[in-house]
């Protein structure tokens, strides 16, 4: 699919259609990105639809999904490639330790594939995704830097292997930690903040199609009151989706003090903001 001629209400309303509601900024950056064949990192609270959109796009142009999820301790073989040391030592011990070469044990056979070893073979056929880079460690953030600037990897014992085209590259950042400028220089950037209550009414009818737009309203509402409170971790919009399908799961069609409570686990995640919520439950439903 040639991206030349696509525009960005084109590109939000292809989104849309999806299920994915994208406030200009954001479908210009996307646009861009696709235009230029350049990363684009993903900065802002948890639960605004970062990782999503990764899927999203996948689904509309039909390209495989391939994610990395990045944690604390990644190093490059968990990345990027890892041998198959059980079956080099059959292969050893078949042969004779004195007949196996270099090239045949570390050749394409026993070469483990991991997630961008993965996409720079794929190419333009894969979106890849690399989840939540703000949880691994600089050295893993430095070794990235090859392949967001080169779209190539380097395994010593082949060598460079290089994209024959461009896979679409979207990063993702919780912003736990400031990410360096090396890796931000190669990205386009843009920030996801929360939505416009208007704009997260349409989210969760557009992935909520049964909800009438009176609870939708009263639920975006009472996330945006606790949003406002001295919370420890804010709802994001997953949970603003989790807590309409739960009162709606209960058979209610309006946010009631008694509904709240019952399902206020769908929203908030921690337990002294449960508690705190649980207590001012009045302020947050009105």
């Amino acid at each position: 699919m040639s991206f030349d001629q696509l525009t960005v209400p084109q590109l939000t309303q292809a989104l849309a259609e999806h299920k994915y509601i994208a406030d200009r900024g954001l479908s210009t950056a996307l646009l861009l990105a696709l235009k230029l064949g350049k990363p684009l990192l993903l900065e802002g609270e948890v639960g605004v639809g970062k990782t999503e959109l990764a899927k999203t796009v996948s689904t509309l142009l039909g390209r495989e999904l391939i994610r990395l999820q990045c944690y604390e301790g990644i190093d490059m073989h968990q990345a990027l490639y890892e041998w198959d040391y059980a079956r080099q030592m059959l292969f050893v011990r078949s042969l004779g330790s004195d007949e196996a070469s270099d090239d045949q044990l570390f050749g394409p056979r026993f070469l483990l594939e991991r997630p961008l070893l993965q996409a720079v073979r794929a190419g333009d056929q894969c979106v890849l995704l690399i989840d939540e880079v703000d949880r691994a460690d600089d050295e893993f953030e430095a070794f990235l830097l090859e392949l967001l600037g080169d779209y190539q990897v380097t395994i010593p014992e082949v060598g460079t292997i290089k994209a024959e085209s461009r896979p679409i590259v979207i990063l993702t950042s919780n912003r736990t930690r400031e990410l360096h400028d090396a890796l931000k220089r190669r990205c386009l950037y843009t920030w996801i903040g929360f939505p416009e209550s208007e704009r997260e009414v349409e989210i969760v009818r557009s992935r909520l199609p049964e909800v009438g737009p009176a609870l939708a309203n009263q639920v975006v509402g009472a996330v945006n009151r606790l949003r406002a409170m001295d919370l420890e971790k804010l709802p994001g919009v997953a949970e603003t989706i989790d807590w309409t399908e739960s009162v709606t799961a209960l058979g209610s069609d309006s946010l009631t003090a008694e509904i709240a409570l019952d399902t206020l686990g769908a929203v908030v995640k921690d337990r002294d903001d449960l508690e705190f919520a649980s207590r001012n439950i009045q302020d947050v439903i009105s």
